[in-house]
């Protein structure tokens, strides 16, 4: 399998108020913004989609649980690699974002921080540990 692009979609309460705070945490608009569906492009060729639980719902409910039963539960993890930790981390909390382990270095060779959007996704922002400080 060749991919030549990938898109990330997570399903939110609010479409709303997550399009507000990606787009505080990015520092950019999405490319695209329609009811049912909006899309950041992180970097060439990958997306960050945010689709509303109840519409995803009507495709996935019965063989899987609705969506919403998820709420506040840690489902998956958005880990972005970034050029100033100190910049993002401010963005996440100016976004609202809630903290859960402040920026440490990990042994895996980045100083990461992990925060939790407002559907409890959590986004970890990093960089290699030779660009620390």
């Amino acid at each position: 399998m060749h991919i030549t692009a990938a898109q990330f979609i997570l399903y939110v309460a609010d479409q709303a108020r997550s399009t507000a705070f990606y787009r505080t945490l990015l520092g950019r608009g999405p490319v695209l913004d329609v009811p049912g569906m909006t899309e950041f492009e992180l970097c060439p060729a990958v997306k960050l989609g945010l689709m509303p639980e109840q519409g995803i719902a009507r495709i996935i409910s019965g063989p899987l649980p609705h969506p919403a039963q998820g709420q506040g539960v840690p489902r998956c993890e958005l880990y972005l690699l970034v050029e100033d930790l100190e910049v993002a981390v401010q963005r996440c909390k100016e976004a609202g974002a809630l903290l859960v382990d402040p920026a440490q270095d990990r042994d895996w060779g980045h100083r990461v921080a992990y925060f939790a959007d407002p559907d409890a996704h959590v986004v970890a922002l990093a960089v290699p540990l030779g660009q620390w400080p």
